[in-house]
């Protein structure tokens, strides 16, 4: 039993920050402001998986309504499950909204590792808004940003 454990605690710890296929920044007004995707390939069907995502987001935001407007984040958990993905989803208070997509083979994806996810996208994106260069509205184009996104993407084998 020991062994099997500290064998999964290993994979977990080579595995556990390569998760995502996709990752997406949306502005409030829903156009990208980032996107990333791996494998490249299938960039516009993520693009198409996160614009759909869309739509639940704002179900979500609107169900949740005036209870969670006075909170500083929303976790909007699992938006919806395909046969090959699971999309999750996050606002910000200024509703900015943010889409992780993982493979649905990842079964040993919890929660809160999602939630720590969406933690270090929303901290990275607040460095982005600090930097004065910046012109709010904007694609993303921060370098920080970019490899703080690549630490949390399945690496393309």
């Amino acid at each position: 039993m020991e062994h099997t454990q500290s064998r999964d605690a290993c994979w977990h710890s080579r595995h556990h920050s390569k998760m995502a296929v996709c990752i997406a920044v949306i502005a409030k007004e829903n156009y990208p402001l980032y996107i990333r995707s791996v494998p490249v390939q299938n960039e516009l069907k993520f693009h198409y998986t996160v614009h759909t995502s869309l739509d639940v987001v704002e179900e979500k935001i609107s169900a949740v309504g005036k209870a969670m407007a006075d909170q500083r984040e929303l976790y909007l958990g699992l938006l919806y499950p395909t046969e090959d993905y699971k999309v999750y989803g996050y606002v910000t208070n200024s509703k900015v909204k943010f889409v992780i997509v993982v493979d649905s083979s990842n079964t040993s994806l919890r929660d809160n590792e999602i939630r720590s996810m969406f933690r270090k996208l929303h901290n990275s994106f607040t460095d982005v808004m600090c930097n004065p260069f910046y012109n709010p509205g904007d694609t993303i184009q921060s370098k920080a940003f970019d490899s703080m996104v690549s630490a949390m993407m399945v690496q393309a084998s």
